[in-house]
């Protein structure tokens, strides 16, 4: 089979406290997809840590010995960033699943791997713990993709909340194209349509904010006039995907009006390019999604869509009543501020 799954039970070792979003329950699905998988005959192989060179290419030292130092220690990084006694540990394999994800797609072993990881990444910026999130599994992994000797590397995003933490990692950067779809304004409060890179790095900065009670429709139309025509203008050497499924219609931190098999659509949309551009090479890491239902239907058809290639066709939820107004406001805002660099 074409994909391999990177998970560890060991994820549930990273407590926070009671009623926290960010559960150990989270890891318990992600078990259970991963034994799905195993027992169709899928590779399921437990991650080694992140090494302190790999995390240094996108964090700062001091922030490292930081992190390493809240080891066997409950500790609060920030207003909802926790660690427990392992913590520290179990970030390291949840940024090493990811560099593993790379390591497999790149060797070309697999076509297409998915890093079933928690604590959730995106949002850690180079020297500080943000949303839940200690170190950027993602951004660890495109760092890693280039140290092998990617060109380009592109990373596709959304979760419900903008990666703030991946953009300013690589907003000066013009190897590493970061598109993310979001709901607006929300947390973290970054991710306007106008925020479209720096300096070498402008235009490599992609960002369609929604408004909340986005649908699928609105994301169909994003990905189809936006997402889609710049990726495959980019023409990367790999693909990377933030798999956050808090836009799910039933998470309670999000507010939008995502399906699952939507999730589906995005994910085989992306495969179809990965497979035209850069010889299907795909990895996806899990970021946020705190309906445990939800998360679970979600990780399943993206695993579908991961295995399956071009042969599962990337069809969408049939549109509903609700015309994609959301959709059709934020591409154009993405189309203004993103015509100096590209196509669309």
């Amino acid at each position: 089979m074409s994909l391999i799954i990177f998970s560890t039970e060991r994820f549930a070792e990273h407590q926070t406290p009671p009623g926290h979003p960010e559960a150990p329950e989270r890891a318990e699905v992600m078990d259970t997809v991963a034994a799905e998988w195993r027992r169709q005959g899928g590779e399921v192989v437990s991650p080694t840590a992140a090494t302190r060179d790999q995390l240094a290419r996108v964090h700062d030292a001091a922030y490292l010995s930081r992190v390493a130092a809240t080891a066997g220690k409950a500790v609060a990084l920030d207003a909802d960033t926790y660690t427990s006694p392992a913590t520290a540990e179990i970030a390291l394999l949840a940024a090493g699943a990811a560099v593993a994800a790379v390591e497999r797609v790149m060797g070309r072993s697999r076509a297409s791997a998915l890093a079933l990881v928690r604590p959730p990444g995106h949002h850690a910026e180079r020297d500080r713990a943000m949303g839940f999130c200690l170190y950027n599994n993602v951004a660890v992994a495109a760092a890693h993709a280039r140290a092998l000797g990617a060109t380009r590397v592109a990373i596709v995003d959304y979760d419900v909340h903008h990666g703030n933490g991946t953009q300013h990692l690589f907003e000066r950067d013009a190897h590493v194209l970061y598109v993310s779809t979001h709901q607006y304004p929300y947390y973290p409060g970054t991710g306007a349509a106008g925020e479209v890179g720096e300096r070498q790095g402008a235009g490599f900065t992609v960002n369609l904010p929604l408004e909340v009670g986005a649908v699928d429709e609105d994301y169909r139309l994003a990905f189809a006039e936006v997402v889609l025509p710049v990726v495959r203008q980019f023409r990367p050497d790999l693909i990377l995907l933030s798999a956050g499924f808090d836009a799910h219609e039933r998470d309670p931190l999000g507010g939008m009006r995502l399906t699952t098999p939507a999730f589906a659509a995005m994910t085989r949309e992306l495969v179809a390019v990965a497979e035209d551009c850069c010889r299907g090479r795909i990895a996806a890491v899990t970021e946020g999604g705190y309906d445990l239902r939800a998360l679970g239907g979600s990780l399943r058809a993206v695993v579908g869509a991961l295995a399956n290639g071009r042969s599962a066709r990337p069809d969408w939820p049939a549109a509903g009543r609700i015309a994609p107004s959301r959709g059709q406001a934020s591409v154009a805002a993405a189309k203004k501020a993103l015509s100096p660099y590209w196509r669309l």
